[in-house]
């Protein structure tokens, strides 16, 4: 006999409204929006930009972890088991047999993937977790406008079978870096990821579109949706409403509001 109420845990996130369909979740909690408008605001510098990415990315790997990770029914024998047969904590756990595989697209993913490497194996069997490379960058044309994205390198450390497969990187503007990384895995790599889950800070509706065209299925978590380049009319729809006119990229390619090219003050390298 034991306390059934930890049976079957119902954990709901708190996400804003939107049409977009089922496998976007635009979280929307105070703390992490607090934060995050710290992060990208003009006057933070290091060490305070990456003290602040590790502190959102923490956040954000709960929620993940809480909503798309399998569970499992168990009982834990607690240190009062000396004293009680009854000292045995039942419950819905986080199943620590699965396998994950983080993806780190240099530069600006680079400290989210460890960073979800390091959560992960603190949760799961650490011979379960993985991390693979890719050293990736922006094609630009004449004009300095994106027009693709390039793989000078890469680490893959095996299959992605039954894998849960997890993207942490923090903006989410074109969806060229994922869709070339997805890409890769898709032909290169053998097996069939269990889950593909992209973890970002900000997205665009432009990147919402692109990954959902390119590859249906892949579950997109992200602390903001940035639409701020979008005709005025559009603001008080609610997103996803008139996702054609809806805009989050200036001419560069860079998000707006955003927070300026992650990879260069993440690393305070602006080449």
């Amino acid at each position: 006999m034991h306390d059934h109420a930890y049976d079957q845990l119902h954990y709901r996130t708190p996400e804003l409204q939107h049409r977009y369909g089922p496998e976007v979740h635009i979280l929307a909690e105070p703390l992490a929006l607090t934060q995050l408008a710290r992060l990208c605001a003009k006057g933070t510098y290091q060490p305070q930009i990456n003290q602040l990415v590790v502190a959102l990315y923490w956040q954000l790997l709960r929620t993940v972890v809480n909503a798309e990770f399998p569970r499992r029914a168990s009982a834990t024998p607690t240190r009062m088991i000396d004293s009680t047969p009854h000292a045995v904590a039942h419950g819905e756990t986080i199943d620590p047999e699965v396998r994950a595989v983080t993806v780190n697209i240099a530069r600006a993913g680079t400290l989210p993937s460890q960073i979800t490497y390091d959560f992960l194996n603190t949760i799961l069997d650490p011979r379960l977790v993985r991390q693979d490379h890719f050293v990736m960058a922006r094609v630009l044309d004449a004009a300095e406008r994106v027009i693709g994205s390039a793989i000078s390198g890469s680490k893959i450390g095996g299959d992605v079978d039954d894998a849960l497969l997890l993207f942490p990187d923090p903006m989410g503007a074109t969806g060229g870096s994922i869709v070339k990384a997805l890409d890769t895995y898709q032909n290169g790599v053998m097996g069939t990821p269990r889950k593909v889950i992209a973890v970002h800070l900000i997205v665009t509706p432009e990147y919402l579109k692109r990954v959902s065209t390119a590859h249906p299925g892949t579950v997109i978590y992200a602390l903001r949706l940035d639409r701020g380049l979008s005709p005025a009319d559009v603001f008080d729809t609610v997103p996803g409403t008139h996702w054609d006119r809806e805009r989050g990229l200036d001419d560069r390619q860079y998000i707006v509001p955003g927070g300026g090219g992650f990879g260069e003050i993440m690393n305070n390298a602006y080449v």
